[in-house]
C-alpha cells in the first residue's frame, strides 16, 4: 500500500533541547512604560474602561434582538471593569 504522505523530518533531541532554551525575543511594537507608577496606569486603565462602555453603548442603539443584547453585556462586563479599577485607584489614594 502506499502512503500519501511522506514521514516527518527526523530531528535530533538534542537540538530540539537547544530550540527550547532559547529564550524568546520580546516584541516591543507595543509597550507600556515600565517608568510608570500603578496610579498613573490604573487611571489611564479607567478612562480606557470608560471610553470603551461609552463606545459599546452608542453602538448598541444601533443594534436590534440578540446582537444588541449580547453588545449591552459587553458594555456591562466593562464597566464591571472600570469600577474594579476605580476601586482599586480609591485603595490607592483613599479620599
Amino acid at each position: 500500500m502506499i502512503k500519501p504522505t511522506p514521514n516527518p523530518p527526523e530531528t535530533d533531541p538534542a537540538s530540539a533541547a537547544d530550540i527550547q532554551a532559547t529564550p524568546r525575543k520580546l516584541c516591543t511594537m507595543f509597550i507600556v512604560n515600565p517608568e510608570l507608577d500603578t496610579e498613573t496606569l490604573l487611571a489611564h486603565a479607567c478612562e480606557s474602561l470608560a471610553s470603551a462602555n461609552v463606545m459599546a453603548n452608542d453602538l448598541a442603539g444601533f443594534l436590534q434582538g440578540p446582537h444588541r443584547n449580547t453588545l449591552l453585556g459587553i458594555a456591562q462586563v466593562v464597566m464591571l471593569g472600570e469600577l474594579a479599577v476605580n476601586r482599586a485607584l480609591d485603595q490607592l489614594d483613599p479620599l
